[in-house]
């Protein structure tokens, strides 16, 4: 089989596209055929080894997939030859077959498409446990969204609508900030031509955002903190920016605000029942027509490091996937 290899630690240029030996399940776990993969920001880190978790070199990126099974290993009674499944893992999606534990798969619900069956696990998993769990944000609250028209910024618009929230939206373009209408965001805000504590402050007659959804860092973040609502809870998701921002402290203390870490593969890790619950709700809201996965572009196996490029260098809207 194909698959993308990280031989060390690097720029997406460097991946090579090698022949592997075929994959075997051991016990407990699962072969699949992969139809899709998701591409995240945190791929973009992982090869450069600046993430969280640094897997052993060398390795195959890439965590999220869709796909059909192929083998199953001694054990596994959930899953058979042939059924489509979804799954998430630490590292192995980019290449034609993927191995993972029998836990971390679950069905594909009947009628949805590898594509967009690829693209749900780690966006929507990050903003349903960001926005819902660590957020609390209720119905009749304010939410912004920076990054908005990105993977997570527009699975957290999706989700502060379907929990019955205000949204304002934040992007880089004209272009970007349609999307995000067109994806249930109530108020819109270019951050490249607007003030963006003007703007905040405009959309809520002054009052400020209840939740502040932050993926992105970097200069942005420290405008909204000031904007905040009194009681707010600031999300840190990530830092899609490239700078990790220092917030001055009496911030939160002026607002009674709460500065909220997002970590939502170690959530994944520690709570795997809440995780499956809560993949359950957005599941339902699928299929309810609230959620509506972007899926912009799709990349064959061998562009995977034009993938990861353009997810750096922030051209990307909604999700892309790797089809090999």
């Amino acid at each position: 089989m194909k698959a993308i290899r990280c031989m060390d630690w690097g720029p997406p240029d460097s991946l090579v596209l090698q022949d592997l030996p075929g994959l075997v399940p051991g016990s407990g776990e699962v072969v699949v055929d992969v139809r899709a993969a998701g591409v995240n920001f945190p791929d973009v880190l992982t090869v450069q080894g600046k993430y969280q978790v640094r897997p052993p070199l060398p390795f195959t990126p890439g965590n999220e997939f869709a796909g059909v099974v192929r083998a199953v290993g001694d054990g596994v009674r959930a899953f058979a030859a042939g059924d489509r499944v979804i799954g998430f893992t630490r590292t192995g999606a980019f290449a034609e077959q993927a191995l993972a534990p029998c836990d971390a798969l679950m069905p594909m619900p009947p009628g949805m498409d590898f594509d967009t069956a690829a693209s749900i696990t780690l966006t929507y998993g990050t903003s349903h446990h960001a926005v819902v769990d660590r957020g609390a944000l209720r119905a009749g609250e304010t939410m912004l969204v920076l990054g908005a028209a990105g993977g997570v910024g527009l699975a957290a618009i999706e989700i502060g609508k379907a929990v019955g929230a205000r949204v304002i939206a934040a992007a880089s373009s004209d272009e970007k900030l349609d999307v995000c209408r067109a994806h249930g965001a109530d108020v819109l805000i270019n951050y490249s031509t607007e003030d963006l504590r003007e703007a905040l402050k405009a959309a809520t007659g002054g009052k400020g955002p209840d939740v502040i959804y932050d993926p992105v860092g970097g200069p942005y973040s420290e405008p909204a903190l000031r904007s905040i609502a009194w009681r707010g809870r600031l999300l840190v998701v990530g830092f899609a920016a490239g700078e990790i921002p220092k917030l001055p402290w009496n911030l939160m203390l002026l607002k009674g605000a709460s500065v909220v870490g997002v970590f939502w593969g170690e959530f994944v890790r520690r709570e795997p029942a809440a995780n499956l619950a809560a993949m359950r709700e957005m599941l339902g809201w699928m299929a309810e027509g609230k959620l509506k996965p972007l899926v912009s572009k799709r990349y064959a196996l061998a562009d995977t490091a034009q993938a990861l490029n353009d997810m750096a260098e922030r051209r990307v809207t909604g999700k892309v996937v790797i089809v090999p």
